[in-house]
């Protein structure tokens, strides 16, 4: 933010967007560069992105692994069928995972292999409290230093670490996702 504006500048390419974050993408459809020149990389920063096609993951997973390549833990949150589990396949198979990635809800976690790295899926719909999650180890999975994907983080809010990324997602009427991006 610079003052108390918010970035205004947007790029389209194809249906996806980046506001508030530099980034060049190859356009599918030709040869050109496209480049937002516009960089507001602070500390807290929210980046926001907007998709709307499933074969857009590819790109988007790839801008959040980017993103969020030193931070372990992250938190998915949006509405039942925002597209959450969908976007954790996408992160899953961007970083190597060739297994069935599904969400665990009643097994409350998945662990997938990445060629030699391991991913954890978590799904906290159903949990009654905390205690079930620091029941299963959750604490240890968060320190482990492998990806932890957790959704419905709002059920163990006392127990996220100290750094995190923090990503909500939504849907609007379009159907056109809106994600939006925060370290923390």
């Amino acid at each position: 933010m610079i003052g108390n504006r918010k970035p205004e500048i947007s790029m389209t390419v194809s249906g996806f967007f980046i506001l508030g974050q530099e980034w060049v993408w190859r356009s599918q459809n030709s040869n050109e560069f496209f480049q937002n020149v516009y960089f507001c990389s602070m500390i807290g920063q929210p980046t926001i992105i907007r998709f709307k096609e499933l074969d857009e993951l590819e790109n988007v997973s790839a801008e959040l692994l980017r993103i969020g390549a030193e931070t372990p833990v992250w938190l998915f949150e949006g509405a039942m069928g925002a597209g959450k589990t969908t976007l954790i396949k996408a992160l899953c198979s961007h970083l190597g995972v060739t297994t069935h990635v599904q969400s665990p809800t009643f097994s409350l976690v998945n662990e997938y292999d990445a060629g030699g790295k391991t991913i954890y899926h978590f799904d906290f719909y159903r949990i009654k409290d905390e205690t079930e999650a620091l029941d299963m180890g959750v604490e240890e999975y968060f320190d482990s230093g492998d990806f932890c994907f957790v959704e419905w983080p709002g059920k163990i809010e006392s127990l996220w670490p100290l750094n995190y990324l923090q990503l909500h997602l939504v849907a609007d009427e379009s159907g056109t996702r809106i994600l939006e991006v925060q370290r923390v």
